[in-house]
């Protein structure tokens, strides 16, 4: 892919990158449980420090920023590589946070649904009537994991609901162009699946066998694990992609029509796209820390509520 430039560097364990029409770019530090606004010039500034695990960060109703905040992590840290191991010393679960982006202050909207504690929230998209779809990791310890899971929320703290359950680490989630498909990438088994949305915060559900109620879009052969992702807006589904590092497109009807790798770093986490035109993809390069802009050759589809 041509052009393909940094624009930050020395960063924790960068995801949940939000591009914003005056060029700036924020992004969640996982490691250094903050969010961080990235200049134009490549300035850094502390935006807020929500602590835990602040993992995918959107914007939503309001003008704020709404956080999947997974609890906390414990990091191997050596020779320049950062990976998660298991959970933080302090973690108590993990939770759905609300961020005003000029003040740093952050609100506890969700810590459990139907009664059961969140345990990983991953990732997160809103739709254009502020509702919040994301997905919950669960967390892997050393000799057992937590199930994972597919939720939607209002984003006044009055709703959660769980939509899909159980599912094997469910990360990435986003809307299809016209909302009416909700797709989810799963890390473990580099399957994106799709659920058909009926309602607010409800889908239709498949039949056994699937093992997650959701139709499959698209599995991979070979080793790699499949992260966060974004959407374009013909519809094509961009999926970060672990081990074999780079941006995975898949088409609505599950083909791989590109791949753009990202030889410098083999765990491209996220992306999304910004510019004027919505042709610049930015991808957050999580093992040594770098946010690269990448001119794309389609443009993202346009998310709501980022002009507010």
């Amino acid at each position: 892919m041509a052009n393909m430039r940094q624009i930050a560097s020395g960063m924790r364990f960068p995801e949940g990158p939000v591009a914003f029409p005056d060029g700036s770019l924020v992004v969640v530090e996982i490691e250094a449980r903050r969010l961080t606004r990235i200049d134009p010039d490549g300035t850094k500034t502390i935006v807020a420090r929500p602590g835990g695990g602040p993992n995918g960060l959107a914007m939503g109703p309001g003008g704020y920023g709404y956080i999947a905040n997974n609890g906390g992590f414990k990091y191997h840290d050596k020779n320049g590589e950062l990976r998660s191991i298991g959970p933080s010393d302090d973690y108590t679960g993990g939770r759905i946070e609300r961020v005003d982006l000029k003040t740093g202050k952050v609100d506890v909207l969700y810590r459990e649904c139907n009664g059961y504690s969140l345990s990983g929230p991953n990732d997160l998209c809103i739709d254009k009537d502020g509702g919040i779809w994301f997905t919950d990791l669960g967390k892997r310890r050393e000799r057992d994991r937590d199930n994972g899971g597919v939720y939607y929320c209002r984003s006044d703290g009055s709703l959660i609901r769980e939509v899909a359950y159980p599912s094997l680490s469910p990360n990435g989630i986003g809307l299809s162009p016209d909302g009416s498909i909700l797709y989810v990438a799963e890390t473990e088994t580099s399957r994106l699946w799709a659920y058909d949305i009926i309602g607010p915060g409800e889908v239709k559900l498949q039949p056994w066998p699937s093992p997650n109620g959701g139709r499959l879009v698209c599995g991979l052969p070979g080793f790699q694990r499949f992260d966060s992702l974004a959407v374009e807006a013909n519809g094509n589904i961009c999926v970060g992609t672990l081990v074999r590092g780079g941006v995975t497109v898949i088409s609505p009807d599950g083909k791989v029509v590109d791949f753009v790798a990202t030889p410098q770093d083999p765990m491209c986490t996220n992306i999304c796209f910004g510019g004027p035109d919505l042709k610049t993809a930015y991808l957050t390069l999580s093992l040594y820390g770098t946010v690269v802009a990448v001119d794309w050759p389609r443009p993202g589809v346009t998310l709501p509520f980022l002009n507010v």
